[in-house]
């Protein structure tokens, strides 16, 4: 078998080289590199007679990769020794060369050049980079070469046993697969994994770090971090490149906690390595952090000021974006250091670095939270005598700096000033105008912008309007605040917040039974749903009636959501309770409904993604939606709402705040073990054998509504991952309910087609399920790029829609 194995790779008359690597010390000792020709496998023939065991002293592992480049093939055998021993507790093994001779910079720049590349255009919601800032291809960036022994020097014994084993695993595939397998990242970890469980296996420190830096480059994280982990276990320090191309393979992907894993390596690799990371990895790993949203990088202030500090110790020239990025961050904390950003200021001013309009912008921001009026007065002189054109947002600030101060009068003056030297007015000036104005009871003034801003054809108005709304509740103006409501809904999509605005109002008049009609109104439709608020506020208008009947079903309601009751309304419920109940019903334990398990059903067809633990025994859902679907901006209030109490305390919303986000998360728990081993088994997409049974009319809506459009033509297409076997069987149970159905694959995303009359009968089926509020937006047209001819097939080489394929 052997010999005809080798006969098929020898048919190419090219020359085969071979590069063996050994590592015996941690000293280097030698490298060599041996070319012969294709029939030098036929003599591996020999390795099929039986060979004794090497001696407990030979005992080394082997790690083998086949790359194959047109016709030039080399295999890679580090086989290491002598374990190495270091007297200080995170030993750092010496290294083959120089760390400057293969940690390079990502971005290919050199290493005299200490200003890092930054170039910004300008600032947005995000602080912007220029392209050659920070790039994160780590194709080039070198690792420790493995220094080994020559092949001859090894005793025959030893080679004979390694050989044999690798002839024994290959040879079983054809040429083509035995080269794919050999290159497939999956097969380094396989192979790696089956040495680290051998009794002779000795930890090889080069032969680690060389598979994590490949791993690295090729944008694995969690194959590289896996490795990366092996060797801290060891009691080792991992080299300077895997530190570098782990935290960039993180910076790569845009996978939810892979910023903050980056941020946790970077800081491990100073505190814990002791390096002195590269300009282009403190620029690289800067840039991620302002390169989010305000609201979203405000967590990340004080990593900013750490890798500011270490540009500054390291002795690199700090570039002006950095300065501006840094005062940006600090701008859109809750709390302003107007100290620190004036330091930054002034470090600048010494440097010779003349301050950006993105500068002065941040300056007014941070001076609109503290009411400093002095200081945003100088800042807009300097916008003004800029060579820029003065941003709208820079009035906006202004308008909240004379707010902050209790002038709105002069806001307004503001905004008037901005209208006349602009020509126009942007939706964020109306928001803040009206709310400042709502703020200070401004009433006619109020209602005669709201008029201007709805007939500008402005949106969003939703703001503005709750706005008016609080305005005419705090002023008891019930009818022009009853009146506001159902203009509102006439013109924006329904709203959580309008709907509690207005039943706290019914509840303080007294009128239950409108106040009921509008609180099952909400707990009835799913993209509106009740909350903490809506449940406290009906539940005091039943206690306060001494409608008891009601009010208890309001605290099972509330029990059932695990929501928190207020303090003085469980005081007058616990002598309720106790006037039927012997025992007082506590919130019960987390357990899903029905209605719950169906839904998870539905959304991990239509591609939830799910994460388990090291032990696979507690699991995390992730729930993500696309901010640019008008269905999934529907379908995230109503799944946070259904799944409230599974989710963790940073994805829970505050009854201030009511925007929900559209990336959230349950709790670890063990609830969820179910659906990770039928879905998503080590860690990748599955189809579950018993998918059949489960296809309900409410798992196909809501898998339609996460992970389906209706084309203009009527037809409707589903999004699947997983095998095809778990693909046929969804085929046969929908056309065992009358629905015949096509399937295209496009690279690993599966998409079902119903056409035609199928797409009605299938619609008739799910319809009393889709949310009320997402009926008009599911029907809605779909650019179809998919084409189904007239029978199934696949596209193997066509783009994938998938999601994250790192892991």
């Amino acid at each position: 078998m052997l010999v005809g194995r080798a006969q098929e790779l020898s048919s190419s008359s090219s020359p085969l080289t071979i590069t063996t690597t050994l590592s015996s010390t941690p000293n280097p000792i030698s490298t060599f590199s041996l070319s012969m020709r294709p029939p030098f496998l036929s003599s591996l023939s020999l390795l099929s007679s039986p060979s004794p065991s090497p001696s407990p002293s030979l005992h080394h592992c082997f790690f083998c990769s086949l790359s194959l480049s047109n016709y030039s093939k080399s295999f890679f055998l580090p086989l290491p020794t002598a374990g190495i021993c270091h007297s200080s507790l995170f030993p750092r093994p010496p290294l083959a060369k120089p760390l400057s001779s293969f940690v390079e910079h990502v971005a290919g720049e050199s290493e005299r050049d200490k200003n890092g590349g930054f170039s910004r255009e300008g600032e947005a919601e995000n602080f912007e980079f220029g392209a050659a800032f920070g790039s994160t291809d780590l194709k080039h960036l070198s690792s420790p070469s493995l220094e080994v022994k020559e092949l001859e020097e090894l005793p025959e014994q030893w080679r004979r046993s390694k050989l044999a084993w690798m002839c024994k695993e290959l040879p079983a595939h054809k040429p083509a697969t035995l080269i794919r397998i050999l290159n497939a990242h999956k097969k380094w970890i396989r192979v790696y994994k089956w040495m680290m469980q051998q009794h002779w296996f000795r930890f090889d420190f080069a032969l680690a770090s060389k598979l994590a830096d490949y791993m690295g480059k090729e944008r694995k994280f969690a194959k590289c971090r896996e490795i990366f982990d092996d060797i801290i276990k060891q009691g080792l320090v991992p080299c300077e490149s895997t530190f570098h191309i782990l935290i960039i393979a993180y910076l790569s992907v845009s996978v939810e906690g892979c910023l903050d894993e980056a941020c946790g390596i970077y800081n491990r690799m100073i505190q814990l390595g002791g390096y002195q990371p590269q300009l282009s990895l403190h620029n690289s790993l800067f840039r991620a952090l302002v390169g989010q949203p305000g609201s979203s990088s405000k967590p990340y202030l004080k990593q900013a000021e750490f890798i500011f500090h270490n540009l500054v110790t390291s002795g690199f020239e700090i570039h002006k974006d950095v300065y501006d990025g840094l005062i940006w961050l600090h701008s859109y904390q809750d709390t302003i250091d107007k100290e620190r950003i004036a330091s930054l200021r002034e470090e600048m001013q010494s440097a010779g670095i003349e301050e950006s309009k993105d500068v002065l912008l941040s300056v007014l921001r941070a001076c609109s939270k503290e009411g400093d009026v002095e200081e945003a007065e100088k800042t807009w002189l300097k916008l003004l005598h800029s060579d820029c054109a003065v941003p709208s947002q820079g009035f906006v600030y202004r308008m909240e700096v004379y707010a902050k101060v209790g002038e709105p009068m002069k806001s307004l003056e503001i905004f008037r000033e901005m209208q006349e030297q602009l020509g126009s007015t942007s939706v964020v000036a109306y928001h803040k105008i009206i709310e400042v104005l709502s703020k200070a009871h401004e009433i006619e003034i109020v209602d005669s912008l709201m008029t201007e801003f709805i007939n500008s054809g402005m949106k969003p108005l939703m703001p503005s309007y709750i706005d008016l709304m609080n305005m005419y509740f705090n002023l008891s103006l019930r009818d022009k605040l009853e009146a506001t409501f159902y203009e509102c809904l006439e013109k924006c999509r329904p709203n959580r917040t309008i709907y509690n605005i207005y039943l706290d109002s019914l509840v303080q008049i007294g009128n239950l039974d409108k106040a009921e009609e509008i609180f099952n109104q909400m707990h009835g439709n799913g993209a509106i749903g009740v909350n903490t608020k809506s449940c406290n506020t009906i539940l005091s208008g039943y206690l306060s009636r001494g409608d008891y009947v009601k009010a208890e079903k309001i605290y099972d309601l509330i029990c059932q959501k695990k929501y928190d009751i207020d303090a003085p309304l469980m005081e007058k419920l616990d002598y309720v309770l106790s006037l039927s109940r012997k025992v007082v019903r506590r919130p019960m334990s987390l357990k899903l409904t029905k209605e719950q398990r169906e839904i998870l059903v539905g959304m991990l067809l239509g591609g939830l993604q799910m994460e388990s633990d090291e032990e696979m025994k507690n699991h995390v859902i992730h729930f993500e939606f696309n901010d640019n679907s008008g269905a999934h901006s529907v379908l995230r209030r109503h799944i946070h709402e259904q799944y409230h109490e599974w989710l963790n305390s940073s994805s829970k919303l505050s009854d201030e705040n009511d925007d929900i986000p559209y990336k959230f998360s349950t709790i670890s728990h063990s609830y969820f073990g179910f659906y990770a081993e039928q879905f998503w088994p080590r860690g990748q997409p599955m189809i579950p054998k018993l998918i059949h049974r489960w296809l309900s009319p409410r798992v196909l809506a809501y898998w339609y509504m996460y992970g389906g459009h209706r084309t203009s033509s009527g037809d409707i297409l589903l999004k699947l991952k997983g095998n095809r076997e778990g693909v046929e069987k969804v085929v046969k149970t929908l056309k065992a309910q009358s629905m015949d159905c096509r399937v295209k694959r496009k690279g690993t995303v599966f998409w079902i087609g119903l056409l035609g009359s199928n797409s009605i009968r299938f619609w008739k089926l799910i319809e009393p399920y889709i949310l009320d509020g997402l009926k008009d937006l599911v029907k809605a047209g779909f650019q179809n790029t998919i084409s189904f001819g007239s029978g199934s097939e696949t596209n193997e080489n066509a783009s994938d829609y998938s999601g994250n394929e790192n892991s």
